[in-house]
């Protein structure tokens, strides 16, 4: 066991504005490796378009992102992550490929404290984003479903101010 806290939830709930939150009070944060993955790709001429077009490339590069960023990380620090592997069970899910034996192994022993899952935002389109808002509500479910499957403790949190989530989850560690 860590002292690791994934903030995770669907497209658009408000993860990363809760994690840089954190990150201002004092609290060592990551990273979405997914996100960093498109940057990094289209840095190198390529297109989200491109990028997304190949979903089981791109899934398992993230993943292996994921699985490098969190090796990284002192399992005794207090850590707020956004996103985490199980993360990476839900998109493979939702797209309808089969896990692969990284993530099945990650899977077998996760060492996270808590998670929490953020209730949704109204969904905000940015140039990483390709969900439509019923795609935003499956992954947040599929999201839900594979975090409640695991044996780490759940909180919803709920949608109210940002600092006020952060209270919240500060509140529930």
């Amino acid at each position: 066991m860590t002292h690791w806290y994934v903030i995770t939830g669907g497209p658009s709930s408000g993860k990363t504005t809760t994690v840089d939150l954190l990150r201002q009070r004092g609290y060592r944060t990551t990273i979405e490796e997914s996100r960093h993955y498109i940057d990094l790709q289209r840095l190198g001429g390529r297109s989200v378009e491109e990028i997304r077009s190949r979903q089981a490339e791109f899934q398992q590069n993230v993943l292996a992102l994921q699985l490098a960023q969190e090796a990284d990380l002192d399992p005794e620090e207090v850590v707020f992550l956004d996103r985490a592997v199980p993360d990476s069970l839900a998109y493979y899910r939702l797209l309808g490929l089969e896990p692969d034996g990284a993530l099945l192994e990650a899977l077998a022993h996760v060492p996270y404290r808590k998670a929490f899952v953020m209730d949704l935002l109204p969904l905000h389109a940015d140039y990483a984003r390709t969900e439509d808002a019923a795609a935003q509500r499956r992954v947040h479910d599929l999201l839900l479903e594979v975090y409640l499957s695991l044996p780490i403790p759940v909180v919803r949190v709920p949608v109210v101010p940002p600092p006020e989530r952060v209270d919240f989850i500060l509140r529930r560690l």
